[in-house]
């Protein structure tokens, strides 16, 4: 996100202008149903052009209609979502919000979630490090974890409860200190090993192993997976409905949020 921030203090040039209006001439329009509706290919071809922007990085990663006449949903790989004119001359960086009766829903989050469920729905469980449920499972979570985190090694203590309580701890993993750090190296020889659990958790209890990075290893693919669905930091929680939970929470909040009996 650091070079998306460089980009918002100049280094798209013109085409920065940042409004919160809609186009006037959708004024009065029926509320359009995201994705209901094909992009027309020359707007596509008009925001891929002029919102990627090689000599900063950024990419379209895709196109689709948003929930505000005139105006479209993209997502920036490596980036955030941000909501553009057809004509690619304005775009609004920030949450979308629908004002309903009964309260205000974040449609930018919204979406945001889906995103998330779908990516990860797409990691082969080869990939990741699992602690399976006890008994019938009730829920899963997937989290962004460090080895050296230590609300990470905290969460994990609460592993075997949540296992127990029928709910699945599925790992990723996001080194904190960005690839070829010394947390790389250990969340590496954890994927690594022959029995993953097993040094995954004795390296989260401060236990000094051999190192074992071999060839292949997933940790920079799911680095960058975490980067592109907006983690920060670790751990990071993942629901099934692909709701983002930042920080630590309590093996007792997880099963309340999780619907958990």
């Amino acid at each position: 996100m650091t070079l998306f921030r460089k980009a918002l203090r100049g280094a798209l040039g013109p085409l920065l202008a940042i409004t919160l209006l809609a186009p006037l001439s959708s004024y009065g329009q029926e509320a359009t149903t995201p994705g209901a509706s094909p992009v027309p290919a020359e707007v596509e071809k008009a925001l891929r052009t002029r919102l990627g922007n090689p000599a900063v990085q950024l990419e379209v990663d895709s196109v689709a209609v948003s929930e505000i006449p005139g105006m479209y949903r993209v997502q920036l790989k490596q980036g955030p979502m941000v909501y553009a004119t057809g004509d690619a001359s304005y775009f609004i960086l920030g949450d979308l919000y629908s004002v309903e009766p009964t309260g205000f829903t974040n449609l930018a989050e919204k979406q945001r979630s889906e995103n998330r469920r779908l990516a990860l729905a797409e990691i082969p469980q080869a990939k990741t490090i699992v602690f399976p449920a006890e008994g019938d499972a009730q829920a899963y979570i997937t989290v962004f974890t460090d080895v050296s985190c230590f609300y990470c090694q905290k969460l994990h203590k609460e592993v075997p409860k949540l296992n127990r309580r029928g709910v699945e701890v599925r790992y990723l993993a996001y080194p904190r200190q960005g690839i070829g750090s010394d947390g790389f190296r250990q969340l590496a020889s954890a994927w690594c090993a022959d029995d993953r659990q097993t040094t995954l958790t004795r390296l989260k209890n401060r236990e000094t192993l051999p190192e074992n990075v071999c060839p292949g290893n997933p940790i920079a693919e799911q680095f960058a997976l975490g980067q592109q669905l907006g983690v920060r930091g670790t751990p990071a929680i993942v629901t099934p409905e692909g709701d983002m939970i930042p920080g630590y929470r309590s093996a007792d909040d997880l099963l309340t949020l999780l619907g958990v009996n």
